[in-house]
């Protein structure tokens, strides 16, 4: 009889293009997310939380990567005769359809805010998942420039609140008209044209990654990356592709003169000409709320990717130097994004209602804070171990971790076999405690208990002189009723 073959084991790795957080990582994007959330609700926005999954038909296909299994996203049919299901690549799609769905109830304009996890089927490289946090504001109903303006000054803000200070940033501004009114000048106006606008757009958006001969390589033929891929361009000739070229280097050394030579570009272009007003609004409201050009600028490079934007877009690039895997210096890019969507709740409807809005990367913030080392430079402090020495005191234990927690202090019971007490020692060392409670039957006889200040006892180790050493113990003992008061004393002292 043949041997059945075992199923082999599966691999313990997660998914290509997503990965596991542990402590400390979550905690610091929790803290994030509660600094940009109470900026959002200072600017007058509403929370709302909508379904991580939505039909496809409702996401609508506006990925930039539209040549991907799926159109980018992450779909499955429930069954032959369902609708395709997919998980949010964003988180706008999946507002659309909310406004849509209950505008009727819904003050206008609609202002609100979403914050979690969006995915996306795409190709996964260094610091690129396949799963990311996203953090949006936008405010439906209205098509005034006031609220793009907005929008631009939330921005700014938000980033100053989580650690990002004036000088490291750049909001930057453009108008996805003035850009088809080049097209127009540039001979790419019509339904016919729209697949070579499209790629106009991602080459155009790729501007920073590829420079500008790489984006002129994929206005023209196209053009093969290091790893051989071949991305199919526009097709353009060499006078087209200078046009779009020049739309890209318009930029001046103030914001009048840029929207000046933005006037001169879009030449009789009518949906052009509307671009250049609704930036020199922008332009003007930001001035009067004291939103200079050292936070938020014109600049006609920026077009954002996805083919819903209709008129300003902008986008927030941090502009500090990081290093790269290989040690080269390098700029961290942009870390949030947004503009007009003027016809994506009209699917729905088949009214134009008019929409703004930005969402930023909090996974990408994290990283470049985590790389400036504003966060993430020291070990998250761990909670207070309070040891077993006798497994018929856990009452006692139990009840000293009570009294801790009572007081808000982090603490927990040694929940290992307790046989070995150097093992709970190093436990509470891998665990980054600050304090360990210890408490023998001596003690407990005296009513004191020990407490080891494990934070004072690593510097110890590392560097401390004798003198110190002895200046400062690393263990002693306490009255029992005085052990919360000195826990939180030497917590206090380490986060002061």
């Amino acid at each position: 009889m043949a041997k059945v073959k075992k199923a082999p084991k599966p691999k313990a790795l997660p998914p290509k293009g997503f990965r596991d957080y542990f402590g400390a990582e979550v905690t610091e994007r929790a803290t994030m997310l509660e600094q940009i959330a109470a900026v959002y609700h200072r600017y007058g926005f509403d929370a709302l939380e909508s379904s991580a999954v939505e039909t496809v038909e409702a996401l609508g296909k506006f990925l930039p990567d539209v040549d991907r299994p799926n159109e980018g996203v992450f779909a499955w049919q429930e069954d032959d005769d369902a609708a395709w299901l997919a998980l949010r690549y964003d988180l706008t799609a999946p507002l659309a359809r909310v406004y849509a769905q209950h505008r009727n109830d819904l003050p206008t304009p609609y202002r609100r805010y979403a914050m979690g996890p969006v995915w996306r089927n795409e190709k996964p490289g260094p610091g690129r998942f396949r799963q990311f946090y996203q953090c949006d504001a936008d405010t439906v109903g209205t098509a005034s420039m006031a609220a793009d303006a907005e929008i631009c000054a939330l921005l700014a803000d938000t980033l100053e609140t989580v650690g990002i200070p004036r000088g490291d940033y750049i909001v930057r501004v453009n108008n996805r008209k003035v850009l088809n009114g080049v097209m127009e000048v540039a001979g790419l106006a019509g339904d016919d044209k729209a697949d070579e606008r499209g790629i106009v757009l991602r080459a155009i958006d790729k501007l920073d990654r590829l420079g500008i001969e790489g984006v002129r390589a994929l206005l023209g033929e196209g053009r093969e990356d290091a790893s051989g891929d071949f991305t199919k361009g526009a097709g353009l000739g060499a006078d087209q592709a200078e046009v779009v070229i020049g739309f890209m280097q318009a930029k001046r050394d103030t914001g009048a003169d840029t929207i000046a030579r933005l006037r001169e570009l879009v030449g009789d272009s009518a949906t052009g000409g509307e671009g250049v007003n609704e930036l020199e609004e922008i332009a003007g409201l930001l001035t009067a709320g004291g939103y200079g050009p050292d936070r938020i600028e014109i600049d006609p490079a920026v077009v954002r990717g996805l083919g819903y934007y209709t008129g300003p877009v902008f986008e927030a690039e941090l502009t500090f130097e990081i290093q790269d895997e290989k040690g080269r210096p390098r700029q961290f890019g942009s870390v949030a994004g947004g503009g007009r969507y003027d016809d994506l709740v009209k699917r729905f409807t088949g009214q134009q209602v008019p929409a703004v809005g930005v969402s930023i990367g909090v996974d990408r913030l994290l990283a470049a804070l985590t790389a400036k080392g504003r966060i993430g430079g020291a070990q998250a402090q761990g909670p207070v171990v309070v040891t077993v020495m006798d497994r018929a005191r856990l009452a006692d234990y139990q009840a000293m971790v009570t009294e801790l927690r009572q007081a808000g202090i982090r603490a927990e019971l040694y929940l290992g076999n307790p046989k070995n007490f150097g093992n709970q020692l190093k436990y509470a060392d891998k665990r980054k405690s600050p304090v360990a409670v210890i408490q023998g039957s001596d003690e407990a006889d005296k009513g004191i208990v020990q407490i080891k200040d494990l934070i004072l006892g690593a510097k110890i180790a590392e560097d401390a002189t004798l003198d110190e050493w002895r200046d400062r113990p690393q263990q002693f003992e306490i009255p029992r009723d005085q052990l919360v008061s000195k826990v939180a004393e030497i917590i206090a002292q380490y986060q002061s």
